[in-house]
């Protein structure tokens, strides 16, 4: 029987580790290109192409700079973990029971609106009903939805991105964006430096193999940049409106019904959200966006929601006596002067 348990379990876990090792493929391929394109331009142009030696030291300088900290939000998207759902939301064993046995759709509906009714919740399903999810067996907080990929329910999704092996959430939405605008930047730097190079390449003053690299490095480049610039400027899009893409696709719902902008408080102030109030950290790949990520200001507050926003604070102090929202080192509890936003918001 052991023998026979042990010989279950080993496929499962091998088959788990290849699932694992394959979604790494499309981070391998990203960083493979960024090696190539190091060594291209840093070896193949700047060192034994590039004559001049201040043409050579200024595309050095702002090659590196820029490569740094585009490697930097890189690393940081990757690598920052997701923001959970505080244990506060998951449905207690005997009313998880309760909710399984209920004779109808209403019942359930009940059970949820009791068990919610001291939670920060105020988006809604399109029945009305609380959101809950059968998989985590929790309520769903405000913007949270479950990732299939990985496996649990994310504070303010954004979506899955292969190419980066991690979901595009609250705790590296900011992180993302900086890569994207990075990643635009470096691509940029490389077309226009090596342009007179790739020119000169076509008119057959250049001699050796590395015309080649050269050649496709400014091809490469081009390439990413033309990709690159329409996803960079529609997320810039959708933190000036303060949506996620899942927002974007699918308007959340309040106790009033739909809204697409229900969590816009103004260009200014939606982009503080995620990047904070500090403006020498706003283009750093350090964490800075304002809130848990649990509740959020919004737009439009009725007589309900703001019995409820009276609450909230109340309800983070409790949360941080018994655990923090969630598990990134990362994150600040919501202060009560990113509560009261959502009375006074900018025009938009």
């Amino acid at each position: 029987m052991a023998s026979g348990s042990e010989g279950s379990r080993r496929p499962r876990g091998l088959c788990t580790w290849c699932v694992n090792a394959v979604k790494w493929i499309p981070v391998i391929f990203i960083v493979t290109i960024i090696i190539w394109s190091y060594y291209a331009y840093v070896i193949e142009l700047c060192s034994r192409t590039v004559t001049n030696n201040v043409e050579r030291v200024l595309y050095l300088i702002g090659y590196h700079i820029l490569f740094a900290i585009f490697m930097w939000a890189y690393w940081q998207t990757i690598f920052t973990e997701i923001g959970r759902v505080p244990t506060q939301f998951k449905m207690p064993r005997a009313e998880l029971e309760k909710l399984e046995q209920a004779e109808s759709d209403e019942a359930q509906r009940q059970i949820l609106e009791r068990f919610a009714q001291n939670l920060p919740v105020t988006n809604r399903t399109v029945t009305g009903a609380i959101r809950y999810c059968e998989k985590c067996q929790h309520v769903k907080p405000d913007r949270a939805h479950h990732c299939s990929v990985c496996g649990e329910c994310v504070l303010k999704m954004d979506h899955h991105c292969p190419w980066v092996n991690n979901c595009v959430a609250f705790t590296n939405y900011k992180f993302f964006i900086l890569f994207l605008g990075y990643a635009l930047l470096y691509c940029l730097f490389i077309a226009f430096t090596t342009l007179s190079y790739f020119i000169r390449f076509w008119k057959g003053d250049l001699q050796g193999i590395g015309r080649f690299h050269i050649l496709f490095l400014f091809f490469v480049a081009v390439m990413f940049a033309v990709s690159l610039v329409s996803l960079f400027c529609y997320h810039c899009y959708l933190v000036l409106r303060n949506r996620s893409t899942l927002e974007a696709f699918r308007a959340p719902i309040f106790r009033t019904g739909a809204d697409k902008d229900g969590f816009s408080l103004g260009k200014y102030n939606n982009f503080q959200e995620v990047f904070g109030d500090n403006r020498r950290t706003w283009f750093l790949p350090i964490f800075t966006s304002l809130g848990d990520g649990v509740t959020f200001p919004q737009r439009c507050v009725d007589e309900d929601t703001d019995t409820l926003l009276g609450t909230r604070q109340r309800w983070v102090e409790e949360a941080e006596l018994d655990s923090p929202p969630f598990s990134s080192p990362h994150t600040a509890p919501l202060t009560a002067t990113h509560g009261t936003r959502a009375r006074d918001p900018a025009p938009v």
